[in-house]
């Protein structure tokens, strides 16, 4: 139906908003822990901590909502977390001055970040305590760009919700916790004190949220008494209404229940910066019993349930990330806050998962073409042929959305991994492209995977050619080597040893949260930590994973692809001549360049030489993470993803044997070389399905096409047969920019004429004019469809 107009004006006041760096959440927490008394439990002050938050933050019900509630004090206005890490004054300008991704950093804030929140927080930062308690090998790899580290700026997270809000309100939560605390064994349990001290914390956060939602309908109410149009005072006297029933109590029709979500969404985000958002799950199927019992009972049209919906997309398009600097800007250079929502799947019991909800979302989509949230739609064997053709209808539109995932391998990778096949159904994609079990995982995405400087550093004998220091080990000369897999058996060692400094950082950090930073809130909503008693960040979850992101593997593919053509097999080329060539750049070597980038087998055009190149690269990454052990009972896997690290990855790597120039970004995904796939989307298809997808935690496809490719019902039909056919072929997902480089390049040239362009980035979409020069070029660089 479009845009009503009340979505349109709420639509353009949060599109004029400029993003801004609040400092209310870092002036209050700082307010309570200078007067609060020492003695409690971490638990327990963390949730007093959250309380005083939702009983003190602004309340802001902007004129013609119909949900509530901010993040900060308005939209856009965006909280900073001093415990996790403690923007420095420099920061401070460097976030409000950079070209990109900016937030307006007013004087007063500057003001009380000089004069009150830096010299509380200054060392006593969860990033202080990292990097306060890491080796100097994790420190030196770190600096050199072998890996990046999510929790320095952000706690875990990537975390997703299940159904449980829509039958049971905190109170009820509180009921179910009291009956736990009952329970607790203190002659033989020795963790009975610390069970306690976290369920009472739970109780708390409870009372937190509920106390939230009765400030926001004191705040209807006074409204009301103000307004002078009986249809907005009606509207206000029913906002009032639903924030007294909800969240104390479950939802009793399809209003309260959006609402609901949005206050525990709130929640989640004011109590920590969990990587950095909190996703709704399968919001078309939770939501689905309230649609059609409103609509039977006439107390709501379809109509009335898409405006709520779009009204709902406006609040996550208004909470811009919290503010990001440094390496962590680098890796995810955006305001996105990486919200996905699952539409489709498959239900409990194996059957689809779609209904009205689900095309009724989609219209959603294409009407508000907004960059947040993240909508994903899920694809089975049972999903029927119009839920994808509908979806595909909103792809090639242009917004990069929504992107597509292989059900079926989602529910086969969760299973491999432990998962009852319930909560695997029940479970989905969150963030980018990672798998998890909703509302019964902690699973934490620790960081980025630079293969291709593991390489480097493999061809330089352990050591880092930027710097000159000696940051791996020593594998050997490489010009020594006699065969190819001499070569490769070095890179493995290299991959290991830092795969091992990594995860011995990891294991560090994870119990420094632990035992500094529960998340008594987001303990509350995850199965089973009320059952035994624990946070979610100490075990408490049903399932616990880490996961450590591989970045490069087309670039990696290539670049030893290159070694194993060039060097050893054709012979036409020493590794000596190959090593000084990249050391130079290529500077007097261009027809040699030119040679490795156009005479040698590439990843991604179904050529089995280079294929099996890449797959020999996936199984000694895979085997180098997966299966470890984490302190918390969990286990390490990996997933294949780069969000925008691969500009920043790219930026600390020499030139590589594949041809590409120093400091060149790297390939994204799983997705080939920019510009190496050559015999057309179906040929890309075939080589990465080549990798086992099924033993990863999600991997990242993007393909470009030109939107002549996609016109009629005819390229419609062959795009929903690709997408099949892919799935058929055991892919995890894929995504598409609908929009050729001569618009893009248009866009570089004359931004203000493009200011609502959206493209997909990598598990996200974004406005092209707010990507950097860089990110911008290499969107430009991939390769571009013309057919199938």
């Amino acid at each position: 139906m479009g845009m009503t107009e009340r979505v349109r004006e709420l639509s353009k006041q949060s599109r004029e908003a400029v993003p801004t760096l609040s400092t209310e959440r870092a002036e209050l927490l700082t307010a309570f822990h200078q007067d609060h008394r020492r003695g409690v439990s971490p638990a327990m002050e963390r949730a007093l901590a959250f309380r005083y938050l939702m009983e003190n933050r602004t309340i802001t019900i902007a004129t013609g909502e119909l949900i509530v509630g901010e993040k900060g004090p308005g939209p856009k206005a965006a909280p900073t977390y001093p415990e996790l890490c403690c923007h420095t004054l420099e920061d401070l300008e460097i976030l409000d001055s950079r070209e990109k991704t900016s937030f307006a950093v007013s004087e007063e804030a500057r003001r009380v970040y000089r004069d009150t929140i830096i010299p509380f927080w200054d060392g006593r930062s969860m990033r202080d305590r990292i990097f306060g308690e890491m080796s100097e090998a994790w420190k030196a790899a770190y600096e050199a760009g072998v890996y990046t580290e999510f929790m320095e700026q952000r706690s875990p997270g990537h975390t997703v919700l299940d159904d449980k809000i829509y039958s049971k309100g905190m109170l009820d939560f509180k009921r179910e916790i009291e009956q736990h605390l009952k329970g607790l064994d203190y002659l033989t349990d020795p963790e009975a004190y610390d069970k306690q001290e976290e369920l009472k914390a739970m109780a708390v956060c409870a009372d937190g949220l509920i106390r939230f939602a009765e400030r926001h309908a004191d705040r209807a109410v006074e409204l009301a008494e103000l307004e002078t149009d009986p249809d907005r005072r009606a509207e206000l006297e029913r906002i009032a209404g639903i924030c007294r029933r909800v969240p104390a109590h479950a939802p009793n029709d399809f209003w309260e229940a959006l609402q609901y979500y949005w206050f525990v969404h709130l929640g989640v985000t004011t109590e920590l910066n969990p990587w950095d958002a909190f996703c709704p799950g399968h919001l078309d199927q939770h939501l689905y019993p309230f649609y059609r019992r409103d609509l039977e009972a006439g107390t709501l049209t379809p109509e009335k349930a898409e405006e709520l919906l779009q009204c709902l997309w406006i609040k996550f398009d208004n909470q811009p990330a919290p503010p990001k600097v440094g390496v962590t800007a680098q890796e995810s250079s955006t305001y996105t806050d990486f919200v996905q929502i699952n539409l489709g799947g498959l239900n409990r019991d194996g059957s689809d998962g779609s209904n009205e909800l689900s095309y009724l979302m989609l219209d959603v989509i294409a009407a508000m073409r907004q960059v947040q949230p993240n909508p994903s739609v899920q694809i089975s064997k049972k999903s029927p042929k119009r839920f994808l053709d509908h979806a595909c209808r909103v792809i090639r539109e242009g917004m990069g959305k929504p992107d597509v995932f292989n059900c079926d391998l989602v529910v086969q990778e969760m299973v491999r991994q432990g998962k009852l096949l319930e909560d695997a159904r029940a479970g989905g994609t969150s963030g980018c492209v990672e798998t998890g079990a909703f509302g019964k995982e902690s699973y934490i995405l620790t960081g980025y995977f630079n293969m291709p400087k593991v390489l480097e550093i493999t061809l330089n004998n352990g050591v880092d050619p930027r710097t000159g220091d000696m940051i791996g080990l020593s594998t050997g000369d490489p010009t020594t080597f006699e065969t190819y897999e001499e070569l490769f058996d070095a890179y493995r060692q290299q991959l290991r040893y830092f795969i091992d400094v990594k995860v011995r950082g990891n294991n560090v950090i994870e119990r420094l949260y632990a035992r500094y930073l529960p998340a008594p809130f987001l303990s509350l909503l995850t199965d089973d930590c009320i059952l035994r008693g624990k946070d979610y960040h100490n075990g408490g979850a049903r399932y616990n994973t880490n996961y450590v992101q591989g970045v490069g593997l087309g670039t990696m593919s290539d670049a030893l692809t290159s070694i194993k053509y060039h060097v050893f097999d054709e012979e036409t080329l020493s590794m000596g001549e190959l090593i000084r060539a990249i050391q130079e750049d290529f500077r007097d070597s261009e027809r040699l360049r030119q040679r490795l980038l156009n005479r040698t087998p590439r990843y991604g055009n179904d050529d089995d030489y280079a294929d099996s190149v890449m797959v020999e690269i996936f199984e000694a990454y895979f085997e180098a993470v997966d299966g470890r052990p984490t302190p918390r009972g969990g286990t390490y896997r990996v997933n294949m993803l780069p969000t925008t690290v691969h500009v920043y990855f790219g930026s600390v790597v020499g030139a590589t044997p594949d041809g590409r120039k120093a400091g060149s970004p790297l390939s994204e995904g799983i997705s080939p070389v920019q510009g190496a796939d050559r015999n057309g989307p179906t040929a890309v298809i075939k080589s990465v399905t080549k990798m086992d997808h099924a033993r990863t935690g999600g991997t990242l496809l993007n393909q470009k096409f030109t939107p002549q490719v996609l016109e009629g019902d005819d390229g419609l039909d062959k795009f929903a047969q690709l997408i099949r056919t892919y799935f058929n072929l055991d892919g995890h997902h894929i995504q598409f920019n609908v929009v050729d480089a001569e618009t893009l390049r248009a866009a570089q040239e004359n931004p203000d004429q493009y200011r609502d362009l959206i493209v997909r980035v990598a598990g996200y979409s974004d406005y092209f004019c707010d990507l950097s020069r860089a990110l911008q070029d290499e969107i430009i660089a991939r390769t571009e469809h013309e057919g199938f």
